[in-house]
């Protein structure tokens, strides 16, 4: 018997195909299990943009084309500063894609592993994901993958990928551990045991976030995905988080050790997070906020003198 033949993982576009009409690939930037990310050229807006695209073999796929509707319906209200963008959608053609703002800078991720990322920096870009999180749940969502990785480094810095972000309302629906391993709350990884999803568990993606860009190094140790204990894919649901370096100072390691309260209820509010990060802040150099910020103003806000 000769067996059927696996259906591609990759639509492998050169520089010029037409991946849907209008919407030319330039080069393939990277992807996940299920998509491929394809920077490309859209006549549409005449604009670089990227293509979020199930990959060919499950582009049927009921699931995965739920998945892509979920994170399209997310991206329509959540449009806001500091998130990426989502600028058209073509959810039933032979290609089920996003069109994506294209944001040209490093991830997070990339400036943690090549440099040291100095408090000075740290702040700032605190401040924008503390911005971005408080309207994600102001809108009834939880992002559930706050990572550096999902963090680009433009001016300001964006959150990115909504794939997994879900509203609060079907957050006890989730039936499995949703996210990253390394990032994700006690509650994410055992609802059972910890208590409901919510926003404090991006609360949490974000204490290990600024954790890992002021250490360059995790708060827990690593996991093993193909445990059968919960604790050893997961140290975090037991493991205390290791101390911040000693060039970390004491306020802010305390604050970024708050946000990895195990009890949900124990953490800070995000508006809490910023209302201690920005005193500090506002006393930066405008040279470091222009980092982040065009023209290196500081934007206060109402809850920073609370």
């Amino acid at each position: 018997m000769v067996a059927a033949p696996q259906a591609a993982t990759s639509w492998e576009l050169a520089e010029g195909d037409e991946l849907a009409d209008g919407l030319h690939a330039v080069e393939l930037l990277g992807g996940g299990r299920r998509y491929e990310a394809y920077l490309a050229w859209s006549d549409e807006l005449h604009a670089l943009v990227v293509a979020k695209v199930l990959r060919p073999h499950v582009a049927e796929d009921a699931a995965a084309r739920s998945a892509i509707v979920r994170e399209e319906a997310a991206l329509r209200v959540l449009e806001h500063p500091a998130l990426v963008r989502c600028f058209g959608s073509d959810l039933g053609g032979e290609r089920p894609h996003l069109v994506l703002e294209f944001l040209d800078g490093p991830r997070l991720s990339t400036l943690i592993r090549r440099h040291v990322v100095v408090v000075d920096q740290v702040l700032p870009l605190a401040l924008e994901l503390c911005s971005a999180l408080h309207f994600v749940a102001a809108r009834g969502f939880v992002h559930l993958d706050v990572k550096p990785k999902n963090v680009i480094m433009t001016a300001p810095p964006r959150l990115i990928d909504l794939s997994v972000a879900t509203p609060l309302e079907q957050v006890a629906r989730l039936e499995s551990p949703t996210g990253t391993d390394a990032y994700m709350a006690p509650e994410q990884c055992l609802p059972e045991r910890f208590g409901e999803i919510g926003p404090a568990s991006d609360v949490w993606g974000l204490g290990v976030t600024l954790y890992e860009a002021l250490t360059r190094s995790l708060p827990f140790p690593a996991g093993r995905a193909d445990a059968e204990e919960p604790a050893q894919r997961f140290p975090q649901l037991e493991a205390a988080p290791a101390d911040l370096s000693r060039d970390v100072p004491a306020p802010l390691g305390e604050l970024v050790l708050a946000c990895l309260a195990k009890p949900p209820r124990k953490r800070p509010t995000v508006l809490e997070v910023a209302g201690a990060i920005e005193p500090w802040a506002a006393r930066l150099p405008q040279a470091r906020l222009g980092l982040f910020r065009p023209g290196g103003r500081l934007r206060r806000s109402p809850f920073a003198d609370r």
